[in-house]
């Protein structure tokens, strides 16, 4: 077994006030550090990689969600914010269950979150940071982001992404459903529309499960009209004929029902495959959703079919590796929206 976690190169005023004060009165979930820069751009670059018996798990949800009830498209829609706890202090939050399977052990995880801090109001870069993380029935506690934001404004959006590394509390958790607050987001309405949302992508280690290769990619990149298309080669070793495998991507801003949004895979042994499946049509893969393979299975609250601009999906590799592959290159392209990528997964089989 070989791996590696690979460091990158790398509301207004009342609720930024709140937010700040009850983050400095819990436990902090990651190790204190200097506050991490922000960029407009990050470059792709491989977070972890690791060659085990075992596999990739995800949990997610979405922080915004429409006040009118589900709108095709984000843009124009009028958004407000996903508070499913019972704490005063939090404007934002969600759940999900993180499925780590029974007897695994958990090698690497990571929380992604981000969003829109301009809508109807304009939310302050300064918390894009920080949020509360609680493990299957805990207690919030502080999470600082540990590598360089990505911030970007323009075109009538402000948006962000930012992670931090959770391998040991994900470790020593119980199973159950993770609830992730305080994202920094914005509500109202704009042209552009209000996204965000959360997600938790833990690698495990079982030995009865298959020898796997395991890829992680973050960054934070724009595709849309007159951008090209953006390539990460999330894997450069051979896989066999008809291996099996998942890719996961986590975006922000795709809009439901506007065509042009692609997820492509080349592989070196076949023609590039698109990614598509029940709920992600080819040509409008980045349609405010999350799920796996086709589905909604995974467990979260709320669990509507919509997340507004949030994308945290699981598409099933066999169709790419049916003939094998010497590569897995992944292609991301959008001819009418403007969409920002901010990671992606691989799982891929060594063997039949």
């Amino acid at each position: 077994m070989r791996n590696s976690a690979i460091p990158a190169v790398r509301r207004s005023v009342v609720c930024a006030l709140s937010c700040a004060v009850l983050s400095a009165a819990l436990p902090v979930a990651s190790a204190a550090a200097p506050r991490p820069g922000e960029a407009a751009r990050v470059p792709f670059a491989p977070r972890y990689v690791a060659e085990q018996h075992g596999g990739i798990v995800r949990a997610a949800n979405t922080s915004a969600k429409g006040v009118k009830g589900t709108e095709s498209v984000n843009d124009d829609a009028s958004v407000t914010y996903v508070d499913v706890d019972s704490d005063p202090n939090t404007y934002n939050s969600s759940r999900a269950e993180l499925a780590v399977p029974a007897g695994a052990r958990v090698s690497w995880a990571r929380l992604y979150w981000g969003g829109n801090l301009r809508v109807g109001e304009q939310k302050p870069p300064a918390d894009n940071g920080r949020v509360l993380i609680a493990e299957p029935g805990g207690q919030y506690k502080a999470l600082l982001a540990d590598t360089l934001i990505g911030h970007r404004t323009g075109g009538g959006a402000d948006a962000f992404q930012a992670s931090a590394d959770v391998t040991e509390l994900v470790r020593s958790a119980r199973p159950g459903q993770w609830t992730v607050a305080q994202v920094n987001v914005a509500m109202g309405r704009s042209k552009v529309g209000g996204w965000g949302g959360w997600t938790l992508v833990a690698a495990y280690e079982k030995p009865s499960e298959p020898l796997r290769r395991l890829a992680v990619w973050d960054g934070f990149e724009t595709v849309g009209p007159g951008d090209g298309e953006l390539r990460v080669p999330v894997d450069g070793k051979r896989c066999p004929k008809g291996a099996g495998g998942r890719l996961g991507v986590i975006a922000y801003d795709g809009d439901r029902g506007t065509s042009g949004d692609y997820l492509a895979v080349e592989t070196g042994a076949s023609k590039s495959v698109r990614m598509a499946d029940s709920a992600n049509s080819a040509d409008d893969v980045m349609n405010s959703s999350i799920t796996e393979f086709g589905t909604g299975r995974t467990v979260r609250y709320p669990d509507g079919t919509n997340t507004l601009g949030y994308d945290s999906d699981v598409f099933d590799l066999r169709g790419a590796l049916r003939e094998g592959a010497d590569r897995v290159h992944v292609r991301f392209g959008s001819r009418k929206d403007t969409v920002w990528l901010g990671a992606l997964f691989l799982q891929a089989d060594v063997r039949r």
